[in-house]
């Protein structure tokens, strides 16, 4: 073949391809015309399609997408499931779902059961739909460079038997600007890497609003968990990132605001802690940096066990917690410095903004509660004002390695530059 034919078949095929894209075929679906099934439309739509779905209620048996193909709905119509299995199940890449309402899945306790799941895909979209009543919002299994956006997903009062968001063994995801309540966990990761958690609300569930194990390299950013049974949950992952979320109102015997438990190397920024029986708890974590975060009204705002090595606390702001920091020993040792604390009544006579007397957040009355709970009780009492003036004067039982040697006089009003710092991925300014 000579290289004028050869040019001239690429340009042929250059051409069909392009004539091919801009004739992507768009089929209509309502309850009135002549495609009146969102499943029969799937399986006629030739790759690449768009389906539009016109408002109105459609009940349908499960949806296999095994081609790449965009779904729309005009005016929210609602699809209701009338088999008990997953309602939409997506098999191929580059498929959008968007603009749709799911109901009546059908709980088990053999399967998961989703609204939707995707199932080793690559650059798929779920965007602005609503899932009420599902056991599973959206699954994500083995897939890479998707995005979930924009949903809002509402579990069972009663039964939370799954989790809103659950990805499983997923890479390079988003997800961001979901609201999900009424499930078990709110968003659920396990063996995902790489991925971005922005701007989401997880709230009201059975147990976390956010629950992640071997999830590595994640970041987290500017999303709220609150009123969730247990709080969040971060195990067994390294490098991780938490930056400007809300942790706050998650309350009961065993209620964390965050629960970090063998992690390391990971970096918790600007992040505000309000109300919760225990802020933060730290157990087996090493190499944590906790910076710019604020503790306000907590039980315990921050618990940092003794397996826990190598952490950093700075620029934190400790007020109106019933108990700053605890720990379950002596031993326990961590980098504390430049924290602001509203229990701290020091003094600073070169003016430089640090105090001069050292500032001992752990109080004896703390390790007295750890070892006997029941003694909580006498929290506000004449007793415990004794117990730590004694310990002011005399430490001799609490932690000499927790010891802020410079705490801040002046409470910090901001935290933008820290927070600006961290999103560029760079050091913050000490």
């Amino acid at each position: 073949m000579t290289p004028r034919l050869i040019l001239a078949s690429f340009v042929l095929a250059t051409a069909m391809s392009g004539s091919q894209a801009a004739g992507a075929e768009t089929i209509i679906v309502s309850t009135t015309g002549p495609h009146r099934s969102i499943a029969g439309a799937v399986r006629e739509a030739p790759a690449g399609s768009r389906i539009v779905i016109e408002a109105g209620t459609y009940r349908e048996a499960p949806i296999l997408i095994d081609r790449p193909l965009t779904v729309v709905g005009e005016g929210r119509p609602r699809i209701e499931a009338i088999q008990a299995a997953t309602l939409v199940h997506v098999t191929a890449n580059d498929v959008t779902i968007r603009g749709l309402s799911f109901a009546n899945i059908a709980p088990s306790h053999v399967e998961d059961r989703a609204a939707i799941k995707l199932d080793g895909v690559r650059g798929c979209v779920v965007e602005d739909n609503q899932i009420d009543g599902a056991p599973f919002g959206v699954v994500a299994s083995e897939s890479s460079d998707c995005r979930i956006s924009h949903n809002v997903v509402r579990g069972g009062i009663h039964r939370p038997l799954g989790n809103a968001i659950h990805l499983w063994s997923s890479h390079h995801m988003t997800v961001e600007d979901n609201v999900v309540s009424g499930h078990r966990d709110g968003l659920y990761f396990e063996f995902v890497q790489d991925t971005t958690i922005e701007r989401n609300t997880s709230e009201r569930n059975g147990r976390y609003g956010l629950h992640f194990m071997f999830s590595h390299r994640c970041a987290y950013r500017d999303n709220r968990f609150a009123w969730n049974g247990a709080g969040v949950a971060v195990m067994y992952t390294r490098e991780v990132e938490m930056t400007a979320n809300t942790f706050d109102d998650n309350r009961g015997p065993t209620a964390y605001g965050l629960l970090l438990k063998d992690i390391s190397d990971s970096r918790l920024v600007g992040n505000e802690f309000a109300r919760n029986t225990v802020g933060l708890h730290i157990e087996g974590g090493g190499r944590v940096a906790v910076s710019s975060n604020r503790f306000t009204g907590n039980g315990w705002a921050v618990r940092l066990m003794a397996n826990s090595p190598g952490n950093r606390f700075d620029a934190n702001v400790f007020e109106g917690n019933s108990f700053d920091m605890s720990t379950n020993s002596r031993s326990t040792a961590a980098a504390v410095a430049g924290n602001w604390w509203d229990r701290y009544r020091g003094y600073d006579l070169d003016r430089n903004g640090r105090g001069d007397v050292p500032f001992r957040p752990v109080r004896l009355f703390s390790l007295l509660v750890a070892n006997n709970p029941p003694s909580v009780v006498l929290m506000r009492s004449a007793f415990v004002d004794v117990l730590d003036a004694a310990e002011r004067a005399l430490p001799v039982l609490t932690p000499q390695t927790l010891v802020d040697a410079s705490p801040l006089m002046e409470r910090p009003s901001s935290t933008d530059v820290r927070l600006k710092a961290s999103r560029k991925g760079q050091a913050a300014p000490q």
